[in-house]
């Protein structure tokens, strides 16, 4: 006679499934599934337990879906084991799931010779040469919806790989924002307070709001990006809106949150009367010091002219980092030519050339110029009169391969930087007066 019976879970077991969890941790057996979904499957799905009087001395976790069942948990303490209580809580949970009419029931489980008996012992086949993949989805599906509502959106995860060049830039965010914040344990064992808040500064077309939303992709974080020119007609007032958004924005569990053109509303306060955006900026500088004591999140805000923003809203307490973001250097400017020149004349086009003459260009700069260059090639290619409009079609479109460097040094000729030498020099002084990393 057995001195153990296999019964139905009930939820005054949990005690006793933690306690199964606890043992199979403590032997070096790390389970396939988390405790918090083993435990949710306990009360949700098929679960049996195998008692000794009032003691649970195994468990087993089942889940179906559709035709698919899965064993998600199956455990026996360690003086239990090899009498059979393994295989006759699979049977049991089998039988538990019968009704959704099965055709297939699968396990993943921790590599155990005992467990590996216990299935085979109930008819299980294992399936060699397998690997287990798994991968955590950063949004919750309860979170989409307010996602939606605040125009937010899940970025590719390939943005930061994308951002060709500015070595220097990444790597500084890299350490001072996404390291702190992707391993926030780690940083609260040195000490290190994760950022909350920072601003990005530079001169128009450098890449800022690239950076923000890399940042965003490299966290796997959801980018809501905050338009205040919308707010502005929102009937509280922009802010009314502004408040509202952000309290909106306090219901996701992370989130990378981004402001281009701040200055437009945390502008420096002056005049009598006081301007009718000085309450908006006010309110922003409310808004910030609530925003940092919520964790998972990160505030980015992007600025042309950071010389034009609030003393106030720049002080420490509220911006971790006051972080530049510049033309790129000649390293970074070859990294962006050869993503935008075609590979089928990348061995044609002299690169180097490319790079001298794009000198004190934004990327936007050099991105404009790359796709005038592919644009113009084309239609020439195209047509035969030289790109003009109202010419006809050429038979010999099928000799060109592409454009030629000619083609990028004209494009590049006609091509007016968005950033004046003085405004370069503004920068570069900024740095040394606002910048702070």
């Amino acid at each position: 006679m057995t001195s153990w019976r296999i019964r139905d879970f009930h939820s005054a077991d949990l005690d006793g499934i933690l306690h199964l969890w606890e043992t199979l941790k403590a032997s070096d057996v790390d389970p396939v599934y988390a405790l918090s979904e083993v435990l949710a499957s306990c009360e949700k799905d098929h679960a049996v337990v195998a008692v000794q009087a009032d003691r649970i001395v195994g468990a087993a976790v089942g889940r179906a879906a559709h035709d698919q069942g899965w064993i998600v948990f199956l455990a026996t303490l360690p003086d239990f084991r090899g009498r059979g209580i393994g295989t006759a809580l699979l049977a049991a949970v089998e039988n538990s799931m019968s009704p959704h009419g099965l055709n297939k029931l699968s396990a993943l489980m921790p590599e155990s010779e005992t467990r590996v008996e216990a299935f085979l012992g109930r008819g299980f086949a294992l399936k060699k040469n397998l690997r287990y993949f798994e991968r955590t989805i950063p949004v919750q599906r309860q979170e989409l919806g307010a996602l939606g509502q605040l125009g937010g959106r899940i970025l590719a995860r390939d943005q930061w790989e994308k951002v060709a060049g500015m070595r220097k830039e990444k790597e500084l965010l890299e350490r001072r924002l996404v390291l702190p914040l992707a391993e926030a344990d780690l940083a609260d064992e040195f000490g290190v307070v994760p950022p909350r808040a920072v601003v990005l500064f530079g001169p128009p077309g450098t890449g800022k709001t690239t950076f923000a939303k890399a940042i965003a992709s490299r966290l796997e974080w959801p980018f809501v990006e905050v338009f205040p020119s919308r707010l502005a007609a929102d009937p509280q007032g922009l802010a009314g809106a502004l408040r509202e958004t952000f309290l909106e924005i306090a219901e996701l569990e992370h989130a990378v949150v981004f402001i281009d053109e701040v200055e437009e509303i945390a502008s420096h306060r002056s005049g009598e009367p006081p301007s009718p955006l000085q309450g908006v900026t006010n309110e922003l500088l409310k808004i910030i010091p609530a925003f940092r004591e919520q964790p998972g999140r990160l505030l980015v805000c992007a600025t042309n002219f950071i010389r034009s923003l609030d003393s106030a809203f720049l002080r420490h307490g509220r911006f971790d980092y006051v972080i530049p973001i510049g033309l790129p250097d000649r390293q970074a400017r070859d990294a962006m030519w050869r993503r935008f020149v075609p590979p089928s004349v990348a061995d044609a086009v002299d690169v180097a050339l490319l790079v001298d003459r794009t000198e004190g260009f934004s990327p936007a700069d050099i991105e404009y110029a790359a796709r005038s260059a592919s644009q113009r090639a084309l239609e020439k290619a195209v047509y035969d009169d030289g790109g003009q409009t109202g010419g006809r079609p050429s038979v010999r479109a099928a000799d060109r391969k592409g454009p030629t460097t000619q083609d990028y040094l004209d494009a590049i000729g006609e091509t007016r930087t968005t950033v004046s030498h003085e405004v370069h020099q503004d920068f570069l002084e900024d740095i040394e007066t606002l910048g702070r990393v």
